[in-house]
């Protein structure tokens, strides 16, 4: 059987399954998967040391990192599982009213039915996606990169399928593309009648590709894929603030939402031998002003490059105008925040600011959806169109639809 019929089985099946989920034997399903997680902790620690004997020599270490699961990281797995069959199902019904003619009118949110979900070689996404698309009462199908598919069938067949049985709900809710070949994302991205919405993970241009080739098909993506967060160094700037800032936004270096463009105003350029002393302390390479050229466009995302992830840009810009054009016009648009002592200025941009999160005084570290919303994310989608934008949970995933109930009397 060729890999379009694999995938186009697995959606059928997502499809004919998803009617059948309900909010409280959804909740049942993931609180049976965290105990599943913990039970079989054994099955996916040895398929996941198969996963990474395999990947070594072709991952660098820092995917590989994110490869890597251990005890702890099960556990945590477990227990977000456990936090997302913990919370509050998603209020259907909107508003409603009733006309003149006596007709009442709700609006309301049903799910989309089958949302598919290509995503890094990371194995903690495929049950945090699940669970998002689970609680949203949507069937999903899952394709995640090549390095991992080892763990993740086991996520797939030995946690969460057999969770959804002893919920009673149908297993086939939940589809894998068991293939570790590309073509399955582009086979994922191809079926707007089976699949209507994909959630796309992964390094920038591979996203953009399967987007460019999701729209051809007419299938709609909520994309995540360049991150990098901006800080904006104004004049008013305290230096204490300032240096903390910086150095609170680089805890890790392989998340999208780290510092990678530290814009600083040419008032506050005395500051510029601090923060500089400081990401060169951290061990960072810096690019742009006061460092090594850029060879790179300005807002490059650092985080996306294997063999340069330790790298910041640095940029003076004369005022915060220049300072909101640079972050809406030259980075991803993921988080933008200005350290400053003006109000006024803050509030200048982050009214100006047209990415996904604006920050004053707090680190882009927290453009995250469990952080800002209580719920793990799917995703960050970084689109410019209307609709779910920032971190995707499952409160975003349903279609509009509006009731009308009358009595047999009302006419046009």
């Amino acid at each position: 059987m060729d890999l379009r019929t694999l995938v186009e089985d697995q959606a059928i099946a997502a499809r004919r399954a998803a009617p059948a989920l309900t909010d409280d034997a959804v909740s049942a399903a993931l609180g049976e998967a965290a105990s599943l997680v913990r039970e079989r902790r054994a099955e996916v620690l040895a398929a996941n040391e198969a996963d990474c004997d395999e990947a070594a020599g072709r991952l660098d270490e820092g995917m590989l990192d994110r490869l890597r699961l251990d005890d702890r990281r099960v556990e945590a797995m477990a227990a977000q599982v456990e936090a997302t069959a913990a919370l509050a199902p998603l209020e259907r019904e909107i508003s409603s009213r009733t006309l003149d003619n006596g007709l009442r009118v709700s609006e309301r949110r049903v799910p989309i039915g089958v949302v598919g979900a290509n995503f890094e070689a990371r194995p903690n996404v495929a049950l945090d996606v699940a669970g998002q698309l689970l609680k949203s009462l949507n069937a999903g199908v899952l394709r995640t990169g090549g390095a991992a598919l080892r763990t993740v069938t086991v996520l797939v067949d030995d946690v969460l399928r057999p969770a959804l049985e002893a919920a009673g709900l149908p297993p086939a809710a939940v589809g894998l593309v068991r293939s570790p070949d590309r073509e399955g994302a582009r086979v994922l991205v191809s079926l707007p009648r089976l699949i209507p919405l994909v959630i796309i993970r992964g390094s920038g241009e591979t996203t953009a590709q399967l987007g460019r080739l999701a729209a051809e098909h007419g299938t709609a993506t909520l994309a995540h894929a360049e991150g990098g967060g901006v800080l904006y160094v104004h004049p008013s700037a305290d230096p204490s603030r300032a240096l903390a800032l910086a150095e609170a936004s680089l805890d890790r270096l392989g998340v999208c939402n780290r510092l990678n463009l530290l814009l600083v105003d040419r008032g506050a350029n005395g500051l510029l031998p601090e923060l500089i002393e400081l990401l060169r302390r951290r061990g960072l390479d810096v690019r742009g002003d006061g460092g090594e050229p850029l060879d790179v466009p300005l807002g490059y995302d650092w985080t996306s490059d294997p063999e340069r992830v330790s790298t910041v840009t640095v940029h003076l810009v004369d005022g915060i105008e220049e300072a909101v054009r640079v972050a809406n016009e030259e980075t991803s648009a993921l988080a933008a925040g200005i350290v400053a002592e003006d109000e006024g200025a803050a509030e200048v941009f982050l009214d100006a600011y047209r990415g996904t999160a604006a920050f004053w005084h707090a680190p882009t570290r927290f453009a995250d959806g469990f952080e800002l919303t209580g719920a793990p994310e799917t995703g960050i989608n970084v689109g410019w169109t209307p609709g779910p934008r920032g971190p995707v949970t499952y409160r975003d995933l349903w279609l509009r639809q509006y009731r009308v109930v009358g009595d047999g009397t009302q006419h046009r």
